[in-house]
């Protein structure tokens, strides 16, 4: 069987019985063979492990990362006109069926012009939903800002972006973890980590993907002040007045996405479920 048709970035939804859910991969062909990573229903991206064609398709498989299992992941590709299909060993070890379609290409995408600014806090918590509303909800509006205090639910806007400017100011307790959700698929990293380190899971990364070129966070309990410009997948990130990612390409989506469907608009959404967080400024512009 011809790898060919399997090569490529693939948008992929897993269609677990009452809760599907998004998850990416990528697929190339290098000097020794078939390469790729994957990111899953959470976490970062990492290498697939082990690859094979089989008379029914082809198989990848590679170790769990934050997934509740101790055995592989396990993938069985088939093409399906265009995109692909296939089946997954889920964690409790069932066989779930899944459904892929190429991830757009984004190259030459611009902007010729901005809209009018919108301020996501002004009208407190009607322009937000909560993502899973059975969490608990920790959301307030005090004092003209948007106050997460504890781990319970994501925040997610009800309108959604295309292209977009977003100015955030932001500030947590030492020890605190947070994100911002670029369309619901892309996470800007907000962590107290201040003077560590600028790898993919610290302040300002595209969490899995993108490492920021520097550590620019201040201390915890400090006002953060990031500007984020997406057109496409191509990110520009200035943190603290650091530009510590300039016009980098977004691979794929992160690990706890809204969804895998890229070409599509998508909502911002703050990430409450890891801890608290307070935002005194989320403006954002639109691509007119």
């Amino acid at each position: 069987m011809d790898a060919t048709p399997f090569l490529g970035r693939w948008d992929v939804t897993i269609a677990r019985p009452g809760k599907p859910f998004p998850t990416w991969f990528e697929i190339e062909q290098g000097p020794d063979g078939l390469r790729g990573r994957l990111v899953g229903e959470v976490g970062s991206a990492r290498p697939i492990e082990r690859f094979e064609l089989r008379p029914e398709g082809l198989f990848f498989a590679l170790k769990p990362q934050y997934e509740p299992r101790s055995n592989d992941l396990e993938f069985l590709l088939q093409t399906d006109g265009d995109g692909l299909k296939g089946t997954f060993l889920d964690n409790d070890g069932a066989t779930v069926p899944w459904t892929a379609k190429r991830a757009p290409d984004f190259a030459g995408r611009s902007v010729e012009a901005w809209g009018e600014p919108i301020d996501l806090i002004a009208d407190g918590l009607d322009a937000w939903e909560a993502r899973w509303p059975e969490a608990p909800f920790r959301w307030t509006v005090r004092d003209g800002q948007l106050v997460n205090e504890g781990v319970g639910t994501d925040l997610v806007t009800r309108q959604r972006f295309g292209d977009f400017r977003l100015v955030a100011e932001y500030s947590y307790p030492e020890g605190s973890n947070s994100g911002i959700y670029l369309r619901g698929r892309y996470e800007m990293q907000i962590l107290d980590d201040a003077g560590g380190g600028n790898g993919v899971g610290n302040s300002g990364a595209i969490y899995g993907f993108l490492a920021p070129s520097k550590n620019a966070a201040n201390p915890a309990g400090k006002w953060q002040r990031a500007e984020i410009e997406l057109v496409g997948r191509t990110v520009t990130i200035v943190l603290n007045g650091e530009t510590v990612i300039d016009r980098a390409e977004i691979p794929g989506i992160t690990g706890g996405a809204l969804d895998s469907d890229e070409a599509e608009p998508g909502p911002l959404f703050l990430q409450g479920d890891h801890g608290p967080v307070t935002f005194r400024t989320l403006l954002l512009t639109p691509a007119r």
